[in-house]
This record gives structure tokens, C-alpha cells and sequence, in this order.
């Protein structure tokens, strides 16, 4: 009996007892520290914060190659009759076939024609020389989206350049596009501060369509693409900024 009471009273302990005492192993002790630390509210880690933001990159709009395709050309035109002047200008050996539109531009704006250039007004050559750089850097920036561009579509416009060129690129587009409209907004600005020396004899309706809607033009397109080249590199910047910030916060 006695051996009986001892053996169930064994077993009783036995089940009823709390199992032994488990030491954490290092590897379950550094887990438990990591899911105890607590994350602020919209912090993210460097890896998933470019994760959930994706990598910067440039592409131009569609509207914005038209443009500079139109423009362009239209530029050279006009930068070369100003810096070829007088022998672009009627009576010159230049002036047929080539710029023979310009007869008539010379009299709806005295600044081409032959009005300042008698008066040796240098204003005109001076908006010419701009042109030419500003066109230069147009050029250099196709050139750096063309060449560098990864093709994402089968369209031209899809083509995307990223990192430290699509930077570049970017930024000499956005750099070009303020030379116009500053150029263009200065010119308008100096007519108008001129009592509109050059233009104020014209009727309503040649002033309209031969000299408000063409150079209109290089103010609306040119501050189009300032705000489409703008908010990239805002983008970018912004991206860079959060990818700091989630570096530091780690």
C-alpha cells in the first residue's frame, strides 16, 4: 500500500508540475529585441522607402518634343537672319530665297528691320546671341535623354533616363526653358517700355496675327515645359530627402 500511494502521488506531481525552465537561445533572445522596438508612426527603413517611392527618372512629354521640334528650326531661321545682318535683309545677297518672309516681319516690327539697324540698335543682336546658346543647350539636353534613354514603349516619348544623367538632363532642359520666357518676356517688356516704338504703327489685326500669337508662342510652350521639367526635379529631390530622412530614423 504504501508503495502504491507513493508511485500515484509521483505521477500526480509529475503532471501537475510546470515544464522545466528554457534558457533563450542568443538568436531568440536578438529576435525578441528587434519585434519589441518600436516603429513611429509612417517611418519607413532606406530599402523600403525607395521600394514604396521607386527610383527618379526623366522622360519629356510628348508636347514637349513637338515643340522643340517646331521651335528649333524656327530659331535657327531667326538667329540667322539677325547675326547675318545686313546681308540677310532686303537687297542683300542673302536675303532670297532663304529669308525673303523677313520683308515683311522687318515692317510689322522695327527691331528686324531697317529702322533700329540704321539707328545701330544693338538690342536685336544681343536677343540673337541668346538664341543661339539657348538653342545650344535645348540640343545638349535631347542629346542627353536620346543617348542615355532606356526605351519603355514602343513610342519615342517613352524612352526614360534615370540617376545622375537623367539629372543632368533635366536640369539643363529646365535651365533652357527660363532663358526663353525670360528672353521673350524681356523683349515684350522693352517694347513696351518704349512707348511701342516698333510696333504701334501696325492695325489691330496684323499686331494680333503677326506679332502677339507668333511670339506669344515662345511664352506658352517654354512655361509649359519650366513646369514640367520643374516638378521632376522637385520629385527628385523630394525622393532624395525621404531616403535621408529614413537612413537617419534607423
Amino acid at each position: 500500500m504504501v508503495s502504491t500511494r507513493s508511485a500515484s502521488a509521483a505521477a500526480r506531481f509529475t503532471s501537475e508540475s510546470p515544464p522545466p525552465y528554457e534558457t533563450p537561445t542568443p538568436a531568440t533572445t536578438t529576435a525578441g529585441k528587434l519585434r519589441s522596438r518600436k516603429t513611429p508612426a509612417g517611418a519607413k527603413t532606406g530599402r523600403s522607402s525607395a521600394a514604396a517611392g521607386g527610383s527618379w527618372s526623366h522622360t519629356p512629354s510628348p508636347l514637349t518634343l513637338l515643340w522643340l521640334t517646331v521651335s528649333l528650326p524656327l530659331v535657327a531661321w531667326d538667329t540667322g537672319y539677325i547675326l547675318l545682318r545686313p546681308h540677310s535683309m532686303p537687297g542683300g545677297s542673302l536675303h532670297w530665297p532663304v529669308w525673303h518672309l523677313y520683308e515683311l516681319y522687318g515692317r510689322v516690327d522695327g527691331m528686324y528691320g531697317f529702322k533700329q539697324w540704321n539707328l545701330n540698335n544693338g538690342f536685336t543682336a544681343a536677343q540673337g546671341t541668346m538664341n543661339l546658346i539657348e538653342s545650344l543647350l535645348y540640343i545638349a539636353y535631347l542629346a542627353l535623354w536620346y543617348r542615355n534613354a532606356q526605351p519603355t514603349g514602343q513610342k519615342l516619348a517613352e524612352r526614360v533616363v534615370s540617376g545622375r544623367l537623367g539629372a543632368l538632363a533635366a536640369l539643363v532642359g529646365f535651365s533652357a526653358a527660363v532663358m526663353t520666357v525670360s528672353k521673350t518676356v524681356l523683349y515684350w517688356l522693352n517694347e513696351g517700355f518704349s512707348g511701342f516704338d516698333n510696333i504701334g504703327h501696325n492695325t489691330l489685326s496684323n499686331l494680333i496675327f503677326l506679332w502677339i500669337i507668333p511670339n506669344g508662342l515662345w511664352l506658352v510652350f517654354p512655361s509649359y515645359m519650366i513646369y514640367e521639367f520643374g516638378a521632376d526635379i522637385v520629385r527628385g529631390l523630394d525622393q532624395a530627402s525621404g531616403s535621408s530622412v529614413s537612413i537617419k530614423s534607423e
